[in-house]
């Protein structure tokens, strides 16, 4: 269940209420996304009434005023935009310069006065903080950055620095303005990258049009599409052909030809003809809502790097508060220096004890990433997925359909005895019922009509099949099931596929199937070589002689050849134990499930939208471009750069001003830049994903 928390926008905050909502009993997963401003919960019983009741006292605790709406279930999620915005954040800042002008010309004529304007301009900018941070302390939270920023602004006004103390309240609050508008900013780029949501469709009724929301439409309803419109639900084209615009969904920019008989998925645009077409899938189960809740909740997946972040989070502030204790107090009462000095010197550590730029940044440069892989069809389930293919050097890849076109078609028929319409017309025969790529290449190959009965046809999984035909045995299928049954065949050296056929123990001769290697199979596997992926392997039902062609073609390490369903995964797990890194398998998720829910990162291939291929993976590539799988690698190691870059940047700027401040060289100005001034360069530092080009 999704939570919206309307003006949530500390890091640090959202770490204790996930934290708490964690903690509660019935709970089994609690993630709060301070980027979206959102809490996502899973409870163990499906039953959400007392957690809700729970959590929302938690975040009412934790962080008062802030909103707790619970999204219901086919209900568009609006923006929550900030609507006072500019108008009173901005007024605020403004007001307090202008007082603070008026307290300089002040101060010479008269003293008081001008501090009595100095502290109008202290609380007209910052008594929002100091409320936050009374009502924290009220409820026992204080290690926030508002306890924080109060404790050092007000310390600095006591000990006599009025004006810095103001100055660092108004660069502060200034700082927080222009990093929440950075974040907004930014989450909106990132999700218009994926914007490809249909808000109608044309519902056809007795001749009449009615234009309803794509909720409403049924499977078998039909529906007309006007040239520029999106399909609002997959489909399949009953009249018209027209091209379709598929790049929100894919990534290409290349338009797909649709006629009568084919089939239409949701968030593609009409190009130019009008079509009608009737409704395959309701929206909630079509593929741009599946892809939508998909990027939604991919951030609910952490990395590795985000949970330090968190856990760090925990222990940076009170250790840093802790030392600024032990500076203010331990070093006068030792080496006879006055208070004043080491109590500034405390304030600094305090403005720089919030650990914001990395807790927002980190998963900000994670969000970024798979708005960026959406955009270019890539869909990650998780940055946890993101962070894992940076540690992959082994690759295993499926060959049919992953590394090929997986569209076979017969280039030769060879009949040992009887006539080649003899031998095609019994394989024909026995593939009648097939939908598998090789039967659908016989079928089309050879497309008389038969008149022939077999009866007892039986699948032999990676063997092929057999029947019997008039009281005859028949086999169909490789050289493996042939040898097991005692019928000498012939060797044909080729890359295809090569299918036998027998009858009675006797070889009536074979059918040779051929399929191509992708266009882009053979680059897209050197740019993984180019980016340190050194190992790549290769498994594969298809006989050795065809495998090793297609492998020394590839440049692959290694292959395994005449595999059944079953050894894949064992030939898998074998792999995966001997590897040093993270293995990943590429396969389409309809054929290899079982291996793709055991890899590291498994990567789903398929046709536009495969369901299959977004259950099974843990990223899957919309369309058959193998260049997106080197794609998804670079973003990934870009995206894993910047975070670890924003985590030195941060720390070592922070840790620098405190060691600069113990020897009084770093005044709170510096500590402001090594706060707000940090957080905001990290999360621009961050934003620099969504700028990755496609090649």
């Amino acid at each position: 269940m999704e939570i919206i928390l309307e003006g949530l926008t500390c890091a640090n905050c959202a770490g204790k209420i996930e934290r708490e909502i964690q903690s509660l009993p019935n709970v089994k997963t609690a993630t709060v996304n301070v980027l979206n401003s959102s809490l996502f919960v899973e409870t163990e019983d499906g039953n959400y009434e007392e957690v809700l009741e729970e959590s929302k006292k938690i975040v009412d605790r934790i962080e008062p005023g802030t909103g707790f709406k619970v999204l219901k279930e086919d209900i568009d999620q609006e923006e929550n935009e900030d609507k006072k915005g500019f108008n009173e954040d901005v007024l605020k800042m403004l007001i307090s310069i202008g007082l603070m002008a008026v307290a300089f010309f002040l101060k010479n004529k008269n003293e008081t006065l001008s501090a009595i304007v100095e502290i109008i301009a202290y609380l007209v900018v910052g008594f929002s903080v100091l409320k936050t941070a009374f009502i924290n302390i009220s409820k026992g939270q204080v290690f926030d950055e508002n306890f924080l920023m109060s404790v050092a602004t007000i310390g600095a006004i006591l000990i006599g620095q009025r004006e810095e103390g103001v100055m660092v309240m108004l660069l502060y609050s200034l700082g927080e303005y222009l990093q929440d508008r950075a974040v907004d900013s930014s989450t909106k780029s990132i999700k218009s990258l994926v914007k490809m949501k249909p808000e109608s469709g044309n519902l056809v009724v007795d001749g009449e049009v009615k234009v309803v929301k794509p909720a409403v439409l049924k499977v078998g309803d039909i529906i007309r599409i006007l040239p520029g419109e999106k399909i609002p639900v997959d489909s399949i084209v009953i009249s018209g052909k027209t091209s379709l615009d598929t790049s929100s969904i894919t990534g290409e920019s290349m338009p797909v030809v649709v006629e009568e008989g084919s089939r239409i998925i949701s968030g593609s645009i009409n190009n130019e003809g009008v079509i009608e077409a009737r409704v395959e899938k309701e929206y909630r189960d079509s593929t741009v809502s599946q892809i939508l809740d998909l990027v939604k909740n991919a951030s609910n997946k952490k990395s590795e790097t985000e949970n330090f972040i968190t856990v760090f989070a925990r222990y940076y502030t009170p250790i840093v508060v802790l030392l600024a204790l032990i500076i203010a107090l331990v070093p006068p009462l030792i080496i006879d220096e006055p208070f004043r000095k080491w109590i500034y010197t405390a304030l600094t550590f305090l403005v720089i004890s919030c650990p914001c730029a990395m807790v927002i940044s980190i998963p900000l440069a994670y969000f970024a990433s798979i708005g960026v892989n959406s955009k270019y069809g890539v869909l990650v389930k998780g940055s946890n997925y993101i962070e894992s293919m940076t540690k992959v050097d082994t690759i295993i890849f499926d060959k049919t359909g992953t590394l090929t076109e997986g569209r076979f078609k017969v280039v030769d028929v060879k009949a040992n005895s009887g006539s080649v319409e003899e031998l095609l017309s019994i394989a024909k025969k026995m593939e009648e019922n097939s939908n598998h790529p090789i039967a659908k290449s016989i079928k089309e190959y050879f497309n008389k009509d038969i008149a022939m009965e077999i009866n007892d046809i039986e699948d032999i999984p990676g063997r092929g099949m057999k029947g019997v035909l008039n009281g005859e045995k028949i086999l169909l299928g490789n050289r493996t099931l042939m040898e097991e049954n005692q019928i000498q065949v012939e060797k044909v050296n080729s890359p295809g596929t090569i299918i036998y056929l027998s009858k009675n123990q006797e070889n009536l001769g074979h059918i040779e199937i051929a399929d191509t290697l992708k266009e882009d199979a053979k680059n897209s596997l050197e740019e993984l070589r180019d980016q340190g992926i050194e190992n790549k392997i290769m498994l594969t039902g298809d006989g050795r002689e065809s495998a090793e062609i297609f492998a020394k073609d590839l440049g692959l390490n290694d292959f395994k050849a005449d595999l059944l369903p079953q050894d894949k995964v064992r030939i898998f797990e074998e792999i995966k134990e001997r590897a040093e890194g993270k293995v990943a398998f590429v396969g389409d998720g309809a054929n290899d499930a079982p291996v793709l829910r055991i890899s590291d990162v498994g990567i789903a291939m398929g046709e536009f939208g495969s369901d299959a291929a977004i259950d099974s993976g843990d990223v899957t590539i919309m369309g058959t471009e193998l260049k997106k799988l080197s794609l998804f690698h670079r973003i990934a190691q870009k995206t894993k750069l910047i975070a670890l870059e924003n985590i030195i940047f941060a720390l070592t700027i922070k840790v620098l001003v405190m060691i600069l401040g113990v020897f009084g060289l770093a005044n709170m100005w510096a500590a402001v830049f090594a706060d707000v001034g940090v957080s905001l360069l990290a999360v621009l530092n961050s934003l620099r994903i969504m700028f990755i080009k496609e090649n």
